[in-house]
């Protein structure tokens, strides 16, 4: 629970609250932002993950959003390195349909583009689209949001970007294609993180976040993660992660489906830390709704 005792949804309904997300309006984190605090909240724009997390942690804003997962490219790292690395909990997640344009300054033919710019994660979903064009360099930008600004801003001839139409609109920028991913089914979920662990709503769908570090030898992760099976537990989500300063060594970041007190989790997760060097939740959040558009 929040230090007020007020979950997250009484707080955005009681104040405005501050939320921070990377890139700048027409990202899709913005998108996001507007779906996870739907009574309104004062969005700020910062230019990193890095920076909306140590907003968070600073407890200059109320809450920092962050992309976590694609459906197409798996887990965004970042964020999962920084849920690792700062004191910040998951507190709640959506999941957006993601469109990508192609998008440039007037009316650019598509054969004399030149540079496409946008966020690396964007180029990773739309290769297909780069390997039409293998006369074009991808350059990575901070966010897609940020790709369309810097198009508009340079007017250099040839350079576009791969952003959301929302962005071309706001930029003043020429949608040259429309979904320009590889596959017409792509989404990304976004999470809203803050300084403290949710434990209300022990009746509502949830999950619990968490990473664990095992021994490491033969079967050390299957003896880690027996106990969810033997407790009928759903695990959603698992991916490994480098350990910094520990060459071939990995921790896990995982999610259950579950509340960390309802009873067969708190079993299980005890079973776990009993067969693992460290385990630590890092999220406890109600399941998200169904995908809706950016």
């Amino acid at each position: 629970m929040h230090p007020s005792g007020a979950t997250q949804e009484e707080q955005t309904s009681a104040t405005r609250i501050a939320v921070a997300y990377p890139g700048r309006d027409g990202a899709h984190s913005a998108a996001a932002c507007e779906r996870l605090f739907p009574e309104g909240a004062e969005l700020r724009p910062l230019a990193s993950f890095l920076a909306v997390a140590e907003a968070a942690v600073a407890a200059r804003v109320d809450f920092g959003v962050l992309p976590i997962e694609s459906s197409l490219v798996g887990p965004v790292n970042e964020t999962h390195d920084l849920l690792h690395e700062l004191p910040l909990s998951i507190v709640g997640e959506t999941v957006l349909r993601i469109r990508h344009c192609l998008v440039g300054v007037g009316s650019l033919p598509f054969e004399d583009i030149r540079v496409v710019r946008s966020h690396p994660v964007a180029l990773d979903q739309c290769r297909k689209l780069l390997a039409a064009m293998p006369w074009a360099t991808a350059m990575a930008t901070a966010s897609t949001a940020e790709a369309a600004l810097e198009v508009a801003g340079a007017q250099t001839p040839g350079e576009a970007a791969i952003a959301s139409e929302r962005a071309a609109r706001l930029h003043d920028l020429t949608v040259i294609q429309r979904d320009v991913g590889d596959h017409p089914e792509a989404y990304t979920r976004f999470v809203s993180v803050s300084t403290y662990t949710r434990l209300d709503g022990t009746d509502r769908d949830w999950r619990t976040a968490f990473w664990f570090v095992t021994d490491h030898s033969p079967g050390a992760l299957h003896r880690a993660i027996e106990p969810f099976a033997s407790d009928g537990i759903d695990l959603v989500q698992l991916v490994s992660r480098p350990i910094p300063n520990s060459p071939w060594r990995y921790r896990f970041d995982a999610v259950l489906a579950g509340h960390p007190l309802d009873p067969r989790v708190r079993h299980a997760l005890a079973a776990v830390i009993a067969r693992t060097r460290r385990l630590h939740v890092f999220g406890s959040y109600p399941a998200g709704a169904g995908p809706e558009d950016e």
